[in-house]
Formats: structure tokens, sequence, C-alpha cells
């Protein structure tokens, strides 16, 4: 028996409080729905947007049944949230992705394994669980090489490199090895890619699927920087991108949103770098680019509505904005004051196309995500182009030059 739509003014529960969940419950109040938002912090970004916040650590799982019971479908921002808690929300309300989908996005090994059993491109490796496995790993898989925890990494976190001479392989492991604590990982060939690319698609209860096209990521530092749509690949490489990501969402049985990143090599050869079972960073041009954005897209598909249009108006880029805007080039340590903040007005003059996102976050830190901007224009190298030079003018402060 098909299960009828979940229509507003419902109410979505989000597990998680950062960036993803704000915009999906700024996407959902849009359309009259209801936000509950759990998480173990206080007027946190979503916090601020939703009709109720839960405050709690994950852990809590008297009080993961009190938000779960509170709600009609329960949804996730981030894939770092306990099993135990998923499945106690799912006792309760349907969760959307399932368990399946989070259990498998939440560890490489895991991950890297379900890619290969579907016959789906990946970069060698191997599982390490101790110094003598990792240099085992590195005979097998040779250098360069990279080894990554298992888990709880992101944004380059929990990652070393390994690479020639092999004359000190073994101090480079040990090294490696102690720079992520002794944890569960894995190892991967290192990849001699041309760019990165990534898929944001959606798949909804009826099976039916619906994808935002190839978006190129330029990232800085392992954090992604710019991300301009559609990505200037050749037609069967974009084809190949697709396909493969829908054969994710089949595969994991999704229904919602999840991004799958891609390595592209100068060959034109795709391999899966991993895969984020949520909205993503590279899909937040989508808010101003597409007929519907991948935030009304998520609400679409887990309260069981139909997909929404994701055609391109025009060619977009997005820049992320990071804590270093509010700190001094001269003394990254020191923070600059609230009257000092990045100049916005500055950022906006610089094109009328320029769209400004902050994320709500209480403090700044180097590296941390506070907010994008985005530009459409009639090539997505001229977008980026735009939203670079828009970002560079953020600085334009007393005493701090361009």
């Amino acid at each position: 028996m098909k299960t009828p739509p979940l229509l507003p003014p419902a109410s979505i529960g989000i597990l998680g409080s950062g960036q993803l969940g704000r915009m999906l419950a700024i996407a959902a109040r849009q359309m009259g729905y209801r936000v509950h938002v759990f998480s173990p912090d206080r007027h946190s970004p979503t916090g601020q947007i939703a009709d109720q916040e839960f405050t709690a650590p994950y852990d809590d799982l008297d009080a993961v049944r009190q938000f779960a019971r509170s709600v009609d479908v329960v949804t996730y921002e981030f894939e770092n949230v306990p099993a135990a808690t998923a499945v106690t929300c799912a006792q309760f309300a349907p969760l959307h992705p399932g368990p399946q989908a989070l259990h498998v996005a939440q560890n490489r090994l895991r991950e890297k394994e379900f890619m290969v059993k579907h016959a789906l491109p990946v970069a060698p490796f191997v599982a390490v669980g101790s110094l003598a496995s990792l240099l085992v790993g590195l005979e097998e898989i040779g250098v360069p090489a990279i080894l990554k925890t298992a888990t709880s990494g992101y944004d380059g976190k929990g990652q070393a490199l390994i690479q020639p001479p092999t004359t000190n392989l073994q101090s480079q492991a040990t090294a490696a090895w102690d720079a992520i604590d002794h944890q569960s990982a894995i190892l991967e060939a290192f990849v001699d890619f041309e760019r990165e690319v990534s898929v944001v698609a959606a798949r909804g209860a009826d099976g039916s699927f619906a994808h935002f096209g190839v978006i190129a990521n330029d990232h800085a530092n392992h954090i992604l920087d710019v991300s301009t749509a559609p990505a200037n690949v050749p037609p069967k490489v974009a084809k190949e991108a697709v396909a493969m990501a829908q054969a994710v969402l089949e595969a994991l049985d999704v229904v919602g949103v999840l991004c799958v990143e891609f390595f592209l090599t100068g060959n034109g050869r795709l391999l899966i770098n991993e895969i984020a079972p949520r909205p993503h960073n590279s899909g937040h041009l989508t808010i101003e680019a597409c007929a519907t954005s991948q935030f009304e897209q998520q609400l679409r598909a887990i309260c069981g509505l139909p997909l929404g249009d994701t055609t391109y108006l025009k060619p977009a880029a997005m820049a992320n904005l990071l804590g270093d805007l509010w700190f001094q080039h001269d003394n990254p340590k020191s923070e600059i004051t609230n009257h000092q903040s990045p100049n916005w007005t500055a950022v906006l003059a610089h094109h009328p196309a320029v769209k400004l996102h902050l994320y709500g976050k209480q403090t700044a830190r180097p590296g941390r995500k506070m907010g994008h901007i985005t530009a459409l224009a009639a090539t997505g190298e001229e977008a980026a182009n735009i939203v670079r030079k828009a970002r560079a003018r953020a600085r334009a402060r007393v005493g701090i030059p361009l």
C-alpha cells in the first residue's frame, strides 16, 4: 500500500544543527512545514530557524525518543550521527535516508567495500589496523598513498600522506600511524587526478530519480573553496557520473538527497572518492541556480512529494566563506571584533548577481565554514570569477588591504 505524502504543516525532524540543517529548515518553513532540531548545541544555526530545539547529547536516548515522538519524519544533516540515535528515531518516525546509507557512509572502509561489491570504481585500498598492516599495505599499494581514519575524518582531517622516497618508508609509516592516533584506518593509493567533481542527486520514495548534473569543485587546504556548475567535462563523463550516482542511491535504497564525490583523471576516468547521504556543500549553488534547490529536493523526497525540476536557470558558482575572513592577515590568531567584521557591503557591491548566505554561527575560527556566496552568469567560469573577486572584497576594511 502506497504511503500518502506528508503535507504541511507536518513536523520535520532534523538530527544535527549546522548550516545544512539551517538551509533545509528554511526550505521547510517556506513550504509551511514545522521544524524540530536535535543536537547538543543551543541557539545553533538550525535552531535559530526551527520551531523547536531539542538540546541534549546524541547518546541521550530518552531525549532522542522525546524528539522523535514530536515529529512526522526524521532526516539528518551530517553522517556522524550515532547509529543508536538513528535507530531509536526510526522506531517512532520514518528515517530518511535509511540506516543502511548512514551505516555505509560513516566508515570509509565500509564505503569502499560497498563500491567494490556494486562494481563501482574506486582507487586501490587496503584496511589498516596496526603499524604492521600499514607496512604490508604500502608494499601492496605502493607510494604515494594516503592513510585515512576509517571514521570521523572530513575536510582533510584524520589523513596522512606517505610519499617517495621509499628509503625512509618505515619512519614515514610510523609518523603517519602516530598522526592518526593509531585508529582503525584505510590506506588508499594516491590518485593523480585532473579535477574533483560531484553529483548531487535525489531519489523519491517511489524510486524516481533527479540530479543536478556534474559540479566542478576546487579545494584549498583540503576544504571546498569554489564550486562551479555545470562542470566543463565531456558529455560522456557527465553521463557516466550521473549513472554512478544513481547506482549508489538505488543500491542503498536512499530516499532523499545524496552526493557522490569523484576524482576525474587525465584520461577521463572517474573514481568515486566518497559519498555523503545528505545535501552537500557543492550543491549550495542550487539555491539560486536551479528551479528546485537541493534542500527543497530533500524535503520533497523525505515527505513523499514529487521531486522538483532541477533545471539550471543559468550557470552558477559558489565560494565558501571561512572563518579566516574574520581574522587579520598579519595575525591569524587575533580575532577581529564584531564592528570590524567582513565587509559584506563591499562583497555585494562587487556585482549585482552576488548572493550572501551566512550561517548564524556565533564564533569564527580559521577553516570553519561561516557562510557562502553565489553568483549566476553567462558561463560557469564567469560566475566563478565573480564570486572569487567578491569574496576578496570582504577584507576591504581599515588597515586590511584587499
